[in-house]
């Protein structure tokens, strides 16, 4: 098991991370800190000035979830996991990486005030500044200094590293707070530490876990293939020929409705059952195929086929009685071919657009890594 610790910078999510250790027997503590400040050591320079953070580096995602599950087979027990975490995409990424190992988390996000919050990160930086060892270490950006200066740089360097670090820190005071206020709210267990310590913090999240308040996250997600898969995607339309887009709790971005076929089992029939859990809808007829793409093998996915069928048109009365499972989609609605561009990955929406060329000519298409082949 996870406890995540989520918390805007200066919430307290370490302090208290190492509170907990005392209070769930068998705890281990994990910061992704580590992995960010071994990134900054590992990855080149040219690839580190293209971000502005650790979180937007795939490999750092991906990073954490191997470690976390490397850690927990090495140890056993509870991790302990303080990471700030705001975009939604990221928590599905992270999340779901888990989910698929078959670990559970609970996610707690820590909510002082900010005015609280302001003043901590405003002492903070005032500790680095004089070279004062601090309770928990500010994640930065990649250019930003990192936790602070190295042992034995100039001073004024010492100061203009700590300033960086403050500056960040409160102006990612507002998407924090619009997080919290949005996907945070109905994701994360809230414990407000504005008058606590962090013992008391700490006896906070304890209380929340093992008293079943910080309950674990509501995400399924199949475990990671071990080779090439089969995908079957159905494109359902409205009266206005517009198609149908899912958001997984699991991973980031929409998807079309679908998913891996099963050994042994009909592509086409694959992409009916999938429609039927996903979103309640039996379909009357098999749906027709539109294009078969090959995709290459990328680490960490091993790519396979990946097919789209014509699922035909979705009557409104129909489409408002869809029912979403919770643990697998938290989303879903009409889009056009523009609007799938701002929610689809490139690989998909590149899929997409041969599927539509597709239905609008009455053909089917072959393609090899999104690029038609064969005429």
């Amino acid at each position: 098991m996870i406890v995540w610790i989520n918390g805007a910078f200066g919430a307290g999510k370490t302090s208290a991370a190492r509170e907990l250790l005392d209070l769930i027997p068998n705890s281990t503590l994990y910061d992704p800190e580590l992995t960010g400040g071994a990134l900054r050591r590992l990855l080149p320079r040219k690839r580190l000035a293209e971000v502005g953070d650790f979180q937007d580096l795939p490999i750092w995602r991906r990073l954490v979830v191997d470690t976390a599950a490397a850690l927990l087979a090495e140890v056993g027990g509870v991790l302990v996991v303080p990471m700030t975490l705001i975009r939604q995409e990221y928590r599905d990424e992270i999340f779901g990486g888990l989910a698929a190992r078959r670990i559970e988390v609970r996610h707690v996000v820590l909510t002082p005030d900010e005015t609280i919050l302001r003043g901590r990160i405003e002492e903070r930086a005032a500790c680095e500044a004089a070279q004062e060892p601090v309770r928990e270490p500010v994640r930065v950006a990649v250019g930003a200094g990192g936790r602070g200066a190295a042992a034995g740089t100039a001073p004024g360097a010492v100061a203009e590293a700590a300033d960086r670090a403050r500056r960040w820190s409160l102006e990612h005071l507002a998407p924090f707070r619009d997080a919290r206020d949005g996907w945070l709210a109905a994701d994360a267990y809230p414990v407000d530490n504005s008058a606590l310590s962090a013992a008391e913090t700490a006896r906070a999240i304890a209380a929340a876990v093992t008293g079943g308040q910080a309950a674990p996250c509501d995400i399924v997600q199949t475990p990671a293939p071990t080779g090439e898969t089969t995908a079957a995607g159905v494109l359902l339309f409205d009266e206005q020929d517009r198609f149908l887009l899912v958001d997984p709790t699991y991973k980031p971005g929409w998807e079309f409705p679908g998913g891996v076929v099963e050994p042994g089992e009909p592509p086409a029939r694959a992409g009916m059952r999938e429609v039927a859990e996903e979103l309640g809808l039996r379909l009357d007829t098999v749906p027709q195929l539109l294009l078969v793409d090959w995709e290459r093998p990328r680490h960490p996915g091993f790519g396979g086929l990946r097919l789209l069928f014509d699922g035909g048109r979705l009557p409104t009365a129909e489409a408002h009685r869809l029912r979403l499972p919770g643990a697998e989609l938290r989303a879903w609605r009409f889009v056009t071919e523009q609007e799938a561009a701002d929610l689809l990955p490139p690989v998909r929406y590149t899929r997409l657009r041969w599927a539509l060329r597709a239905r609008e000519r009455g053909t089917v298409l072959n393609l090899e890594a999104g690029v038609p082949v064969g005429g």
